[in-house]
């Protein structure tokens, strides 16, 4: 009976996952399912979920048209780059205010927390005046330096909770061992929270990726990125829904591809420290 009444609360809580995956996938699936239609099924009343016929026009028309190739280039550099960047100092800063903890790292991890806090729409006038006065607007170091912004707070904070997580034992028996600080910190520390960079790296990748208001303030034409191209798809009679699917389903695939790369990395991280103790 025991066994029994387990299998059946297994079962139930399989059923439930499962209507939670499939509630939470019907937008995107919809998405999809709207870039396979041609345009009289588009916008046809009433509308339907799937495409009475499948075609291949939307996304044609998308790899056609000169503004996209560029603008899918442009992303990829600005999200990696503003990744990269913002890892690079975000490191350094958690293992800091983790491992040496002193009043000043206190308040800096506040004041990391209420950077993260303030809205980003407060902060596209300042940054465009910033951009205009040094000559970075409608550059790639600008929008980098944009996104740096939104990324680094949550970088920190991320980091700081897996740096909290390793016994300070570990650093203390490597200088032990003839370790300087930057050595016990390159060879010992750093590759415990591997999956933990892995997490914020996905995380500012993705924050990046999918940034609308500072790229639509702070470019033009050069440094232009894909959800503004996106949002560019009109037509005399409003929005041209076709393109814009299309072009927003491959743009979303790299984020589905690198998430599923780093499976193992974002489940290892996501437990780090789940047993310790």
């Amino acid at each position: 009976m025991r066994n029994n009444a387990f299998s059946s609360r297994q079962i139930g809580l399989s059923l439930a996952a499962l209507a939670i995956v499939v509630v939470y996938a019907l937008p995107y699936i919809y998405l999809v399912s709207t870039s396979l239609k041609p345009a009289s099924q588009v916008l046809q009343i009433p509308p339907s979920f799937w495409p009475q016929t499948v075609t291949l026009e939307n996304y044609t028309r998308i790899l056609g048209t000169a503004t996209v190739p560029g603008s899918f280039a442009n992303s990829v550099i600005v999200a990696l780059t503003s990744t990269f960047l913002a890892l690079v100092l975000a490191v350094p800063a958690a293992y800091g205010a983790s491992f040496f903890r002193v009043r000043l790292s206190i308040y800096f991890m506040m004041f990391a927390l209420i950077t993260r806090m303030v809205p980003t729409v407060s902060l596209g006038v300042p940054l465009f005046t910033i951009l205009k006065d040094v000559g970075l607007l409608d550059t790639h170091l600008g929008l980098i330096l944009a996104h740096t912004t939104i990324s680094l707070p949550l970088a920190v904070w991320l980091m700081s909770a897996f740096f909290e997580s390793i016994p300070r034992e570990l650093e203390e028996a490597a200088r032990m061992d003839g370790c300087n600080r930057f050595q016990s910190f390159f060879l010992v520390v750093l590759p415990l929270v591997s999956s933990g960079m892995a997490i914020a790296a996905l995380f500012c990748f993705i924050a990046s990726w999918n940034e609308f208001l500072f790229a639509l303030l702070l470019t033009a034409d050069q440094a232009k990125t894909t959800p503004i191209v996106i949002a560019e798809f009109r037509t005399a009679y409003g929005l041209d829904w076709g393109p814009m699917t299309a072009l927003a389903t491959l743009y979303s695939l790299p984020v589905i591809l690198i998430t599923l790369l780093l499976q193992k990395q974002i489940i290892g991280g996501l437990t780090f420290g789940a047993v310790k103790g």
